[in-house]
Formats: C-alpha cells, sequence, structure tokens
C-alpha cells in the first residue's frame, strides 16, 4: 500500500519514533491534550508539505523559502502538498461572510451577471432591453391573431419642424387620445406625441414586417409602443431603460454584485454593512429613568451641566413632565429631546459637537464610550450600493440571495429556471448549487451566507473549508483538520465521516486530530500519542485501525471503553431557589421564549446546530445583562425583561475569541506569571553587578530585546502572492533578546530557556515560590500544563484561549454572585480531561457563582444541574423551546438531544 513514510520523528516533544500513514484513506490522530498531536499534524506534516511543494517556485522564491526550518525528522518520503485547517477562526475582517469564506460570492456575483434581469424600482416592471427580433417574436407569442398599432413616442420641441420632418420620411399618422389621426388632420400637436409605425393583425407570416417597425422604433426614438383595440398596452425599450417610468438602469458588471468592490459596495459603509454610530441605548441605558433622575446619562456629567439645565427650561416651556419615565414619553416627544426643535439643539447637538473636538483624547474616548457598530442607514446592512438591487434572479436581488440561510438558498437555486439561462450560467448555478449542498449537508444549512466569518467557531470555519475542499476537487493532496466535529451535534457527526471519506475517495489523503470516538472508530487508520501531555507525551502508544484501538492499553483506548459503559445521571447538586428569568426573548430565530436559569447552578443550553443557543448565551444573557447594568457593549437581542438581574454582581463571557492578534503575548503574561520571572531574575548577582532591572528580562522592552528582530524572535519576509513567510531571527536565533541579558542565569536557566518551560515543567522549577506556583497551578488545574510559557496567544486553539480564560477567573480573579457563560469548553478537551473540566466548574459554583454552558458533549450534559433544549432543528425550523428543568426530567422528553443522551447512558453509541 503507497504511504508517507516518516522516520526517526523528534520534533518538540515526540520521541524519535518511526511510521507510516496509508495515502488515498482517512487517519486519525489521537491522544491527550499536549501529547504532540498538533505538532505531528501540523509542525512535521504540515511543514513538510508546504516545503515541498515551496520547492518548485523560481529561484528568485527559493532564496527565502529555503531559510524556512525544517521539520525534526530524518527523512519524509511521499508526501504531497499539503493544506491544513486548524481549530482556530483565522478570520479577522468584518468584510469575510460564509458566502467569501466558502468562494460562493465568486459564483454568486458572475451569476447575477450573466442571468440577472434588472427591474424598475419605480414601478416594478422588468426592464428589458429589446432587439428587432426578440421583441417581434414576444408580440407573435402574446398577440396572436389580435389587431396592434405600432407607435413610437416623440417629445416635440418644434411643431413645425417635425411635420415636416415625419411627412418628409413618409409618416403621416400619429396615435392620439387612443385613436389613430392623420397628420394633416391634427391642428395642434402635443408635447408628447405617438407616430404611427405600423398597423395589422399578429400573424407569424408578418414577422419580418415587425422586426421592420420596431427596427425603425428603436431607431427613431429608442422605444416602441404596442397597442391592441382593447386598450392594452406594451412597451419596448431598444436602451437600459423602463419605457414605462423613463428609469435608467445601470450597466451590468460583474463588482456590480461585489460588495468587495468599490462599485458595487454601499458608498456609506463601503461594503462593512455596519457604521460606527451614537448607540442611544448607551445614552440612555435605563429608560425606566425619569429625565430628571438622570435617564440622559451624558448630561450627568459634570461638563455638561448647562446643557441639562436647558434641557429642563426647554421641557418646562414645552409642558414634557422631568419626572415621567423616559419609556412613557411619547415617541414624538423623546424624538424632540433627541434630535432637537428649532429652541432646542438635541441631544445629538451635543454630540455633533464633540465631533468637532475629536482631536482631544479625552472627547474621543468620551464619544467611543457612547457609540457602537449599528446596521448602515443607507443600504440598511445589505453592504450594497442601491442600484446592485435593481437586478433579480428569480426573485431575488443579490443582498437578499446572501440574506438566505443555507438551507434556504439551496431550495431556490434548485427551483430556478434553467432554461432560460445560457450554457456559462448553467455552469455557475451548478458550481454554486455543489457550494451549497455541500454546506447544508455538512450541518450548516442553518448558517446564512452573509454571516461575518469572524463570528463563527474554530469547528464551523473548519467544515466551511471542508466543503470549500471538496467544491475544489483537487487530487493528491494532503489535507489536515483540526477537531472538525468542533461545535456539532452527536447526530451531525456521521455527516463530517461521510465528507471525510468522500475528499480521500478523490485520491487525497486526509489527517485528522480528533477526540469525538465516533470518528476514530471510523477512521480507517488512528495514531494514539501519549501517554501523558508535554515531556510525558510525544510517544506512539498505537498504530492501526479504530477497531483495533478499542483493545489496547492508551488513555484514548480506555476513555472509549468508558464511553461505551452505562452510566447514571450525576447533576451538580444546588441549593438555591432563586432564578434568572428572561421574557419574551424573539432574537434571530427565537420564538418569543421565556427561559429560566437556576442561580448557583450549572445550566447547560443543549439543542442541534443553528437552534439559537449562542443567540441566547451571547447576544440575550451577556448582553442584555451587560446593558441593564449600564455598561457599554454591542446592542443586544430583542427581549421584554430579565427578571432577577439585580441578583448577578458581573457578567463575564468566556469564549473562544483569541486572547490576542500579537505574538508578543503569551500564557506568562496573560497570568502575570512573567512579572514574578523577571524579578526573579533581575535579584540575581550577575543582574545586579550589570545593572539590569525587571524591565531588561522582557522582549518587549528595548532594553533586553533583540534589536534585529525587536523581539519578535523572527523576521517576516511579505509575499506578494502568497502567505507571508516566517523565519527564525538572524541575529537572536529566536531567542528574542540581547546576548549579555541571557547570560543572566536562575537555578541553571536564562530567561529564554525558562520561556521554552511548560506549566508543568516550571511548577517543578519554581518549587521555592508560593505566588508563582499557585498561578502556574491555575493552568494545570484545566489541562493546560503542557503549553510553554513563551507560546504566543495567537497561535492557541479556541479550546486552549476559552480553558486560559477560565484559569484566570477560576483561580486568580475569585468572585461571588458572578454569572459565568461559556461556549463549548469541551473543545481541543481528550475524554480523560473532561473530568477536571466538570470539578473546575463544579468549584465556581462552590464559590457562590453560576454558571451558563453551550455544549453538546454529553458527558457534561450528563452533570447539569438544570437543562435548557433548543430546536428542533437549526434556522428557522429551530428556536423553540423544547424543555428546561432539572437533568432528570429530561430524559422523559422526546427530543433530538434527549435521545442521544439516552444512547450514551446506555453505552449504545
Amino acid at each position: 500500500m503507497p504511504a508517507i513514510k516518516l522516520k526517526n520523528i523528534r520534533q518538540h516533544n515526540l520521541k524519535g519514533f518511526d511510521l507510516e500513514i496509508p495515502l488515498y484513506k482517512v487517519t486519525v490522530v489521537t491522544g491527550v491534550s499536549g501529547a504532540g498531536k498538533s505538532t505531528f499534524a501540523f509542525d512535521v506534516l504540515y511543514a513538510e508539505g508546504q516545503r515541498r511543494y515551496v520547492e518548485t517556485f523560481s529561484a528568485y522564491l527559493r532564496q527565502y523559502l529555503e531559510r524556512l526550518p525544517r521539520p525534526q525528522v530524518e527523512s519524509i518520503e511521499a508526501i504531497p502538498p499539503a493544506i491544513a485547517i486548524s481549530q482556530t477562526n483565522p478570520v479577522k475582517s468584518s468584510r469575510s461572510t460564509v458566502a467569501t469564506l466558502a468562494e460562493i460570492t465568486s459564483f454568486a456575483k458572475m451569476l447575477w451577471f450573466r442571468a440577472a434581469i434588472p427591474f424598475c424600482p419605480l414601478c416594478g416592471r422588468e426592464v428589458l432591453t429589446a432587439d428587432p427580433y426578440s421583441a417581434a417574436q414576444e408580440i407573435i407569442t402574446r398577440l396572436k391573431g389580435k389587431r396592434v398599432i405600432i407607435t413610437a413616442p416623440l417629445e416635440v420641441k418644434d411643431e413645425n419642424l417635425l411635420r415636416e420632418g415625419l411627412l418628409q420620411a413618409g409618416y403621416f399618422r400619429l396615435f392620439l387620445d387612443n385613436r389613430v389621426c392623420d397628420l394633416e388632420e391634427v391642428e395642434k400637436i402635443p408635447e408628447q406625441a405617438e407616430i404611427v409605425l405600423d398597423r395589422l393583425k399578429v400573424d407569424e407570416k408578418d414577422f419580418s414586417r415587425l422586426i421592420e417597425a420596431f427596427e425603425r422604433g428603436f431607431k427613431i426614438a429608442g422605444e416602441v409602443r404596442i397597442h391592441t383595440t382593447y386598450g392594452e398596452e406594451i412597451r419596448f425599450s431598444g436602451e437600459n431603460r423602463c419605457p414605462y417610468c423613463d428609469f435608467k438602469t445601470p450597466e451590468k458588471n460583474p463588482n456590480l454584485f461585489s460588495f468587495n468592490s468599490p462599485v458595487g459596495a454601499c458608498p456609506e459603509c463601503r461594503g462593512f454593512g455596519r457604521v460606527m454610530d451614537i448607540d442611544w441605548d448607551l445614552v440612555i441605558p435605563d429608560p425606566k429613568k425619569s429625565i430628571y433622575d438622570g435617564a440622559i446619562t451624558i448630561l450627568k456629567m459634570p461638563s455638561f451641566w448647562e446643557d441639562e439645565e436647558e434641557l429642563f427650561d426647554y421641557c418646562r416651556e414645552k409642558g414634557i413632565p422631568l419626572d415621567k419615565p423616559w419609556q412613557e414619553l411619547t415617541p414624538e416627544v423623546r424624538k424632540k429631546i433627541l434630535y432637537g426643535d428649532g429652541d432646542w439643539y438635541g441631544i445629538k447637538g451635543i454630540f455633533d459637537w464633540l465631533e468637532t473636538k475629536k482631536y482631544k483624547a479625552h472627547v474621543r474616548i468620551l464619544l467611543a464610550r457612547y457609540r457602537s457598530y449599528l446596521p448602515c442607514p443607507s443600504c440598511q446592512g445589505t453592504r450594497f450600493k442601491k442600484e446592485s438591487l435593481y437586478f433579480r434572479l428569480g426573485d431575488l436581488d443579490i443582498a437578499s440571495f446572501y440574506r438566505l440561510s443555507v438551507k434556504e438558498a439551496r431550495k431556490f437555486l434548485e427551483k430556478l429556471n434553467k432554461k432560460s439561462l445560457d450554457r456559462a450560467a448553467e455552469t455557475l448555478l451548478r458550481e454554486l448549487t455543489q457550494r451549497i449542498t455541500y454546506l447544508d449537508e455538512v450541518g450548516l444549512s442553518y448558517l446564512t451566507l452573509d454571516r461575518q466569518s469572524r463570528t463563527l467557531s474554530g469547528g464551523e470555519v473548519a467544515r466551511v473549508l471542508l466543503t470549500r475542499a471538496l467544491a475544489g476537487e483537487l487530487v493528491e493532496t494532503l489535507y489536515i483538520f483540526d477537531e472538525p466535529t468542533t461545535g456539532l451535534h452527536p447526530r451531525d457527526t456521521a455527516r463530517i465521516i461521510s465528507f471525510l471519506k468522500k475528499l480521500a475517495s478523490q485520491q487525497n489523503t486526509v489527517v485528522v486530530i480528533e477526540h469525538d470516538p465516533e470518528v476514530i472508530l471510523a477512521a480507517d487508520y488512528v495514531i494514539d500519542l501519549g501517554p501523558g501531555a508535554g515531556e510525558a507525551g510525544g510517544n506512539l502508544l498505537f498504530v492501526g485501525t479504530g477497531k483495533n484501538l478499542v483493545s489496547a492499553k492508551t488513555p484514548t483506548a480506555e476513555a472509549i471503553k468508558e464511553v461505551q459503559k452505562p452510566k447514571k445521571l450525576e447533576p451538580i447538586p444546588w441549593e438555591s431557589d432563586e432564578f434568572l428569568e428572561i421574557i419574551c426573548v424573539r432574537e434571530n430565530n427565537l420564538k418569543n421564549i421565556n427561559v429560566k436559569i437556576p442561580l448557583k447552578a450549572l445550566t447547560v443550553f443543549t439543542g442541534v446546530s443553528g437552534s439559537g443557543k449562542s443567540t441566547l448565551l451571547e447576544l440575550i444573557l451577556y448582553r442584555g445583562l451587560k446593558r441593564l447594568k449600564g455598561e457599554a457593549t454591542e446592542p443586544a437581542g430583542e427581549f421584554d425583561a430579565i427578571k432577577g438581574a439585580e441578583k448577578v454582581n458581573e457578567v463575564v463571557l468566556i469564549d473562544q475569541s483569541p486572547l490576542a492578534k500579537s505574538p508578543r503575548a503569551n500564557p506568562a503574561t496573560y497570568l502575570k506569571v512573567y512579572d514574578l520571572i523577571r524579578k526573579l531574575l533581575a535579584a540575581t548577582p550577575l543582574a545586579k553587578e550589570m545593572g539590569f532591572s525587571a524591565s531588561a528580562f522582557s522582549f518587549n522592552s528595548s532594553i533586553g530585546q533583540c534589536p534585529h528582530c525587536e523581539g519578535l524572535g523572527f523576521e517576516v519576509v511579505e509575499m506578494q502572492f502568497l502567505s507571508d513567510l516566517y523565519f527564525p531571527c538572524s541575529l537572536c536565533q529566536g531567542k528574542r533578546f540581547k546576548e549579555e541579558v541571557l547570560k543572566v542565569r536562575y537555578k541553571g536557566k536564562n530567561i529564554a530557556e525558562i520561556l521554552e518551560l511548560t506549566f508543568d515543567e516550571a511548577f517543578s522549577f519554581f518549587e521555592d515560590e508560593r505566588e508563582l506556583r499557585r498561578r502556574l497551578k491555575a493552568a494545570q488545574a484545566l489541562g493546560l500544563g503542557y503549553l510553554k510559557l513563551g507560546q504566543p496567544l495567537n497561535t492557541l486553539s479556541g479550546g486552549e484561549a476559552q480553558r486560559l480564560k477560565m484559569a484566570k477567573y477560576l483561580f486568580l480573579e475569585k468572585g461571588k454572585d458572578h454569572l459565568f457563560l461559556l461556549d463549548e469548553p469541551t473543545v481541543g478537551l481528550h475524554l480523560k480531561d473532561i473530568e477536571s473540566l466538570i470539578k473546575a466548574l463544579s468549584l465556581l459554583i462552590e464559590q457562590g457563582n453560576t454558571v451558563v454552558v453551550v455544549e453538546h458533549h454529553l458527558e457534561l450534559i450528563r452533570r447539569a444541574s438544570w437543562v435548557v433544549d433548543l430546536g428542533p432543528e437549526g434556522g428557522d425550523q429551530g428556536g423553540e423551546l423544547l424543555y428546561q428543568g432539572p437533568l432528570a426530567g429530561f430524559l422523559n422528553k422526546e427530543t433530538p438531544t434527549s435521545q442521544w443522551l439516552r444512547k450514551y447512558l446506555s453505552g449504545s453509541l
């Protein structure tokens, strides 16, 4: 069997083993967190696959590429070019959407260019640029056997000149007041006149006569009108304009249908769909307050006391009650107070004045407090200029198409009339339908095509990119995926397995990092690394089929066996009888539901992907509570009220968003470990002798950082048509520091070597430092002991970033009566590490906090105190409250999640 052959792999913690990976198969790499899976898949396989590929480039490019570090492997044979899709969401731009990420926009804009028909915005009719042949054909089809009068309209400027010209050209009749008149009988020609081109009874034998009439009419007036004897009128234009309203449509251009092009983008928001503007919910966070009690927060600042007095005087003069709650004032009164009238400049006038003072830093800070991203008032969030929306395919313009969910878009494309398309448009439609079908089949049917890519989870991004890989139809390629099942309901895992096998069947090799037992057991080949994390891992424990893995003695095999055993419900107990109640939630697809959440308990939001869990967690609970507490955040979702909000001290959202964009931040800086380490080094005798303070041991300080790379440890070479290349710094060799700083050692290690320690190694190394060990212990408790102190935060997976945030709040910034909101905290965790997470969540509850988790992992659901189940499906078919209550009652319900939970408890998964 053909295979990728690797000999003596010793990258990072990998312990020098040999390995063969079969080509054209699905291989799963598994093992505990930190065992070396990502190192093997990305730092060895992907790095070498990319390096081999770029060796085919020109000599000019190779002078840079040859400096790329090679994987620590004795030899690698038969490795194909590689494409890697990691777990982190790489998208930062607001311009990127699901449609752009899946390469749907490229085909959609060309399909609209080829096949979309313009419609007049004034009368709503189709605007078809007719030619004599097609116009004559339509008349025969529609009016066969009817008598018609064919005319051409003219605008009369000089009556005498017109008469003379018409007679000379052989036109002797006008169509006036719905009848044909001889030109000589008409005493005065009106300003708008119609020349009679011909009169006939429509028949196929008169086809050439009709064509001639249309040719003459288009030449004279650019427009032809057909009048029937029963009063019907049909108009044809030979130009890009509506013959009924004279509205001229824009010229078609492919970029007219792209919001990433100046040709098609809304000029106000430049294609972003949102603009920064005053958010009146931030200006008036509590509408239950009256104007006198400080409903308008900006007026309560000392600088604006005069404006407040002027508003009071204005209200007294106009009879507006100052002690009445803001929400009870009429909309007309509220509008006058906010936007002003002739007697009062309005709160908007205050902000307009502040805009003129933006050169002052404190004014910019003040404005930022009351501004947020709001839908663009010009394009209403569509991103397109209005001219782009005149064109429709079927009954949708391009923006309406992008607003569809994947499932709706698939139905729309399948119903399109393919007979009206030319061959090029048919090809575009086929490619577009294929990509959207893949998105639907991979479990993303609930996503709308205009959903911003940066709001997707790592698993959703991986699945979008998986469909892109399939649609690209590449062959002889190595695809590497990092947990593509992230964020997927257990019932949909089979879809991912099917897609991975389909990709392999197209003569590609697929390598997947995965913890899901279903994926592991379905793989053609399994590589199990371990047994522990960091230095305790990196050993090759098992190689073979998924079915044979179960009989092995590895942490993964033991965990799978545990999953296959019957289990009981073990809900985390809670004693409080107090609840948070959210009334009438109707954001996105949530259907006017009322949700109860017990305080000081673990609540899990469950349901299939797209059922509304994240909307409820972030847009309602997080943003809603933040707004109620008067804190600045993006606009909350729609709901009527949150009862019990006063019982929550602070709201903390712990999601999978990156902790930093810069490679300068690392776990040591995030957990405030680095400051303590620098002080230890500064206290050594050599550091004192050399005059080094603690700042000399920071790579962000000019005192200690390498002057060549400025503390980054690498150099960047920008490639015009490729991703930027990163090389170890030629001066410091990636160590980040000046040579003299590296001479200072603490217990035999310099600062660069200390930053290379993992949390587990550092815990032993700093055995005498109590505070330092307390902070290191926080990361260890959540299974992050394998992370290096100096690893850049922007390289962490979504799950690792989330657990690092949890470590900070759980152990270092303890509080009480906090509401912790977590979005899939089990991402990236091995089955045996789930228990550590559950213990950490239990500790939070013991400390008097409330924890709400969005989760698909059945082990965590099994331990929940309270369940809120949404569904039954995703998108428009979701958003209903299927169940809320204690975990025990959930088993008696028939929902997609409860069915899988029963299977999990019985050990029959």
